[in-house]
């Protein structure tokens, strides 16, 4: 499995047209992607941040994800409205979450440029002081 939380600013302003995009975003991802598991945009507190959980049946699934033609056709217009984004890979605690450990997956052999570019961007995926908890 593999899980993350991106934290995200948006500019001022672009909080309509960034919920317009991640409305659009969720509903493409959850209609058409068999590996993902939760998906899911929430405001934060303060101004213009927002934070969204992402979670897939497995690291494939994320890149599947991530290369998708609907993620790569959000990409401007959500670079358009973001000062920034950062993803954090997270791992559920077992007894306190139905998703299991997040784990890094070599690349498949036939994997798209597309994804081969994401996962070159995001490397290896666990902390290893989670191993030891695990």
């Amino acid at each position: 499995m593999a899980t993350l939380l991106a934290h995200i600013r948006v500019r001022p302003g672009m909080e309509t047209r960034f919920e317009q995009l991640a409305t659009e975003l969720f509903q493409a991802t959850h209609a058409n992607e068999r590996g993902v598991r939760r998906y899911e945009y929430f405001r934060g507190t303060d101004p213009g941040t927002y934070y969204a959980l992402l979670s897939f049946d497995d690291y494939h699934a994320f890149l599947d994800h991530q290369s998708s033609d609907h993620h790569e056709a959000a990409v401007p217009g959500l670079g358009e409205v973001t000062e920034s984004t950062r993803l954090e890979w997270v791992d559920p605690i077992q007894q306190a979450s139905p998703l299991v450990p997040t784990d890094h997956q070599p690349m498949p052999d036939d994997a798209s440029a597309v994804a081969t570019r994401y996962h070159e961007r995001f490397g290896d995926i666990t902390a290893d002081w989670w191993r030891s908890l695990r």
